[in-house]
């Protein structure tokens, strides 16, 4: 019998329970025929809802001032790495630096006085995401979240976390922190004196407890084979991870901005979740993957790992299976 490897291919072909997204070639012939350039400056209303095929750096002089809620950016880490055809060398902490701030730079005309900013890294890029980013914005705290893909290293520790700088414009920024509770299994059940839970219900699934959550996330799981959302973006991140986000510093209605898009990640959940959504994408491939997931989104709107106003833990099986998640 064959067998899949870790990713979902089998004999040079995909495993019948792969369920990465892909695109036909019809699929593909009709973004690319519609595919958005900005090439001149544009209202909010010309720009929202969007993606655009282009350089990050021949889009933002075309954005509209103050017009952005939310921005999240992913952009290439500080290492040496393929997207497609383009690739992203590994540089001096200082190089890097500047490379962000010759965009970061740019942002501030477009958000709003109360927006909020996340600026995706990893250990080699974190401390220049801090530095640019405390030039323009707040530092509100870091988030580090679990990336347990990846091999082993056997002279040195495995990598697996990234982080996620969040940053403000202003002191007079949105959180909604209600809205990203954490759903937990209880492994030690308190009670109060009367002998009832104490901050946990019983349910037919077990013993939860719905608790704040922390800069600490130990619940996602990054898109893989058998999961719908996957694609064969090499760094793409999760629905639930973006949900989180867009939840807590967004309002319904908001713009949400991701000047990385990728193949749509941000986009997507954006739409999902009642928000105005615009993206820059340069890569012709990501960006037709990222339009066809807005289409799939209008139809689906379903987060793994969202439901019922509170995230769940990583392979919370009973509850998915019920939920037919």
């Amino acid at each position: 019998m064959a067998v899949a490897n870790s990713d979902g291919v089998t004999n040079g072909t995909r495993a019948p329970l792969n369920r990465t997204m892909t695109l036909t070639a019809s699929e593909l012939a009709r973004y690319q025929s519609s595919l958005k350039k900005l090439e001149a400056p544009g209202s909010l209303e010309n720009v929202q809802d969007k993606v655009f095929c282009q350089d990050v750096f021949t889009a933002l002089p075309f954005l509209p001032d103050r017009s952005v809620d939310l921005m999240f950016a992913d952009p290439p880490y500080n290492l040496t790495k393929s997207f497609n055809d383009r690739k992203f060398k590994q540089t001096s902490l200082e190089e890097y630096s500047q490379w962000l701030d010759s965009w970061v730079s740019q942002t501030v005309r477009i958000l709003k006085p109360a927006a909020s900013v996340y600026i995706c890294g990893d250990w080699r890029s974190s401390s220049a995401i801090q530095r640019v980013g405390e030039k323009y914005f707040i530092a509100q705290n870091r988030i580090t979240w679990e990336r347990e893909k990846g091999r082993g290293a056997k002279s040195n520790w495995k990598n697996c976390s990234e982080d996620i700088w969040f940053f403000s414009v202003s002191d007079d920024y949105y959180f909604n922190v209600d809205a990203v509770m954490v759903k937990r299994q209880v492994l030690a059940p308190y009670t109060n004196s009367n002998g009832e839970p104490k901050d946990w219900t019983e349910t037919e699934n077990g013993r939860f407890r719905v608790t704040h959550p922390s800069n600490l996330w130990t619940d996602l799981t990054v898109p893989y084979w058998s999961m719908p959302e996957n694609t064969d973006h090499p760094t793409q991140k999760p629905e639930k991870l973006l949900a989180k986000i867009v939840l807590a510093s967004s309002r319904e209605g908001d713009l949400v901005f991701d000047p990385f898009n990728g193949s749509g990640t941000t986009t997507a959940v954006a739409k999902k979740l009642g928000r105005h959504y615009l993206g820059v994408e340069i890569d012709e491939t990501y960006y037709c993957l990222a339009r066809k997931r807005l289409e799939i989104a209008s139809e689906d709107r379903s987060i793994q790992g969202y439901a019922d106003g509170v995230f769940w833990e990583r392979n919370a099986a009973k509850f998915y299976r019920k939920k037919g998640l």
